[in-house]
């Protein structure tokens, strides 16, 4: 009997030291990032800034791999079915938790096959329109958007996704209807509400910004609770009337299930590390990025907050993909 518990401590020690052992080396080779968005998005925008950090910091490169479609669901996929050892993230946005209200048999389980390393940041979405719609008060754009059903358009990256659902929750709260043009990434959205195919697009400000300096989109109103600092003369949408139209967009890091959590700790303390870097803050400061430093337990809990939340929102909006 002695003998078999001995047996069995030594098969116990055998199969957790390899992973105690990448724990402690890790990490040894580039790192790969995947992010379920197009590049432009600021999905796509931000994680760069903070990997370039972070892949100094942990002395290793973080190739970043843009894997778009779907709402985000194809490029989770893919790190749901990669390794856990630390050496595929997933760097994405709001839509981790929206696409399980939405996709009926989505290929991965949003809570069984990820483990949260901790959230970059928010940034309020903001509501562009070309300058040559003539529209230039969130007022007008309502008038306009209820003088018939579907008289505008606007752009999203797919059903699900995080600028999906903050159109959503300003469309029901202002009580219209509108057509949905979903595209693969941010970039070719903007590159149509710019040329003035696709009428709206609640656009990260990260992204955005840029255009609305160069006169070329103008910003109507912000989906944050508050002003965003980057465009404190632009309302939100709440003080302009609207309840229960605000949106949190964030952006966090993940990795697949069963990662060890030494190594989940080593990616959060350098996430935390690079968002506190002088540089980075204003990087992140000049595109409306507010910096985040939750642990892995706080982002979980939020995590898992957003799915039952989001479950019901998009119950009570009929919003469903399959």
């Amino acid at each position: 009997m002695r003998f078999a518990s001995l047996v069995a401590v030594a098969a116990v020690a055998l199969a957790v030291a390899p992973a105690a052992v990448r724990a402690a080396d890790y990490p040894t080779k580039p790192i790969r990032a995947v992010i379920p968005f197009g590049p432009g998005s600021a999905t796509d925008i931000v994680p760069r800034i903070v990997f370039d950090q972070v892949g100094k910091d942990l002395g290793q490169q973080i190739v970043v791999e843009n894997r778009g479609g779907a709402g985000g669901t194809i490029g989770e996929a893919q790190v749901a079915k990669s390794d856990p050892d630390g050496y595929t993230l997933l760097a994405t946005s709001s839509a981790h938790t929206i696409a399980p209200a939405l996709y009926s048999k989505l290929p991965y389980d949003t809570k069984r096959d990820f483990v949260a390393v901790g959230a970059i940041g928010s940034v309020p979405n903001v509501l562009i329109i070309a300058p040559s719609k003539g529209i230039k008060t969130l007022k007008d754009f309502v008038a306009k958007a209820k003088s018939k059903p579907n008289a505008l358009s606007f752009a999203s990256l797919g059903v699900g996704s995080a600028v999906h659902m903050s159109a959503e929750r300003f469309r029901l709260s202002a009580g219209y209807q509108a057509v949905n043009v979903p595209f693969k990434g941010g970039a070719e959205a903007l590159s149509e509400v710019i040329a003035g195919r696709v009428d709206y697009y609640f656009c990260p400000i990260a992204t955005a910004l840029p255009f609305i300096k160069d006169g070329k989109l103008l910003a109507l109103a912000v989906s944050s609770k508050t002003r965003a600092a980057a465009l404190p003369d632009v309302p939100t949408t709440l003080e302009a009337g609207y309840a229960n139209s605000d949106y949190t967009f964030w952006i966090g890091v993940f990795v697949p299930a069963k990662t060890p959590k030494p190594i989940v700790d080593t990616l959060n303390a350098a996430l935390v590390k690079a968002v506190k870097t002088p540089s980075i803050i204003a990087k992140l400061d000049a595109i409306g990025i507010q910096t985040s430093t939750l642990t892995p337990a706080q982002f979980t809990a939020q995590v898992d907050s957003e799915l039952t939340t989001y479950a019901a929102f998009a119950k009570s909006a009929g919003m469903k993909v399959n």
